[in-house]
């Protein structure tokens, strides 16, 4: 028996010595990257595209299936989908920031911004589309976008760089500077800030296609991080591939790919950001799949050494497909394989230790 004891603690001792020495680093910062539209398959094309060398998705350190569905449709809109990213709760497709029953929900950004964190949006839409609109607005249709231009004014976000002008009045410039804000009307301008509060709207609405635009949000994405990452009490920044979901609907397969390769530029530098700056996870998600891609094989004859693929797409809308989730960084092991949209957000929560409003 006392062989067996000294055997056990011998063990224990082991244990203690290995492996649990070294803590996971708490979660300071998040990178939540959302690729509107961009199921698996877009991911595969992407991949296949680039001859199957690694991508920066491949860097994930955890991968996690998401559940989409609304709480009235089975099929999602960017709304409820971005609703439940930001704020952990089901809502109808349309509303923005609201329960079903219009009861007022609290996104993990404004939590954030609530405690002292450094908050920031970048989009190659216009910020008050849907996904952004989620993580600060809170009206009862998407399309009332004089009163989510409102709620952007008064968010109080650091870091806000898209597209949106068309809703931007002589009184919301006037509100914006008082709060102290600089208003970057240029992409150039946009690039060249260097304090913040900051507010860049650099188009009428959405910018321009990634072949055109160039690469103005990987760079956008890098300003953001520069300004960020001056808070010592830690950032949160939301950057969206906003026109993967525009391409889907489209059913266009080389706008698609143009898009998912500027995001991929996001994923990459986010990585490389997380790696010399402990404390940061990086999750990359979807809020749903746009078109139902398939990419099917060009022939039948399974003999030969190339049946060629193709990219054929199912619909001109959203998908009820589960979209899969990259998770990297602190904390990226913290999740389940498989997960409702709004336990991804409601995990991201608890690893910041952020209130979760009942």
């Amino acid at each position: 028996m006392k062989h067996l004891f000294s055997l056990f603690c011998f063990f224990a001792c082991i244990g203690c010595c290995t492996g649990t020495s070294e803590k996971e680093p708490e979660v300071k910062n998040l990178i939540y990257l959302i690729g509107d539209g961009m199921g698996l398959a877009q991911v595969g094309m992407l991949e296949i595209e680039n001859d199957y060398a690694p991508t920066a998705f491949s860097e994930a350190e955890h991968v996690a299936l998401i559940t989409t569905r609304s709480a009235n449709n089975r099929v999602t809109d960017s709304a409820a989908a971005g609703t439940a990213l930001a704020c952990g709760a089901k809502t109808n497709n349309s509303r923005l920031g609201l329960s079903p029953d219009s009861v007022r929900l609290t996104s993990m950004m404004e939590l954030a911004r609530d405690r002292g964190m450094a908050t920031g949006l970048v989009v190659s839409c216009y910020l008050q589309h849907a996904t952004p609109g989620a993580f600060y607005a809170h009206q009862t249709g998407r399309h009332l976008y004089d009163e989510i231009t409102d709620d952007l004014v008064a968010s109080h976000f650091d870091v806000m760089i898209g597209g949106g002008t068309r809703w931007l009045t002589d009184a919301h410039r006037a509100t914006l500077a008082e709060q102290g804000y600089t208003l970057a009307m240029t992409r150039e301008e946009a690039l060249a800030a260097t304090t913040t509060p900051l507010l860049a709207m650099v188009e009428s609405e959405y910018l321009p296609h990634a072949p055109e635009r160039g690469d103005f949000i990987p760079q956008a994405t890098a300003k953001a991080l520069e300004l960020l990452s001056q808070d010592e009490d830690g950032f949160m920044l939301m950057v969206e591939g906003s026109q993967i979901d525009g391409a889907g609907h489209a059913n266009d397969p080389r706008y698609l790919l143009a898009e998912m390769q500027d995001f991929e530029q996001v994923v990459r530098l986010s990585v490389d950001f997380a790696d010399t700056h402990p404390g940061t996870l990086v999750v990359v998600v979807a809020d749903h799949e746009t078109g139902g891609l398939s990419m099917p094989s060009g022939k039948s004859d399974f003999t030969l050494s190339e049946s060629g693929i193709d990219y054929r797409f199912g619909t001109g809308s959203h998908s009820a497909i589960r979209v899969p989730a990259y998770l990297y960084g602190a904390g990226a092991d913290q999740f389940k394989p498989m997960l409702e949209n709004t336990e991804l957000a409601n995990r991201i929560m608890e690893l910041m230790k952020l209130k979760v409003e009942s």
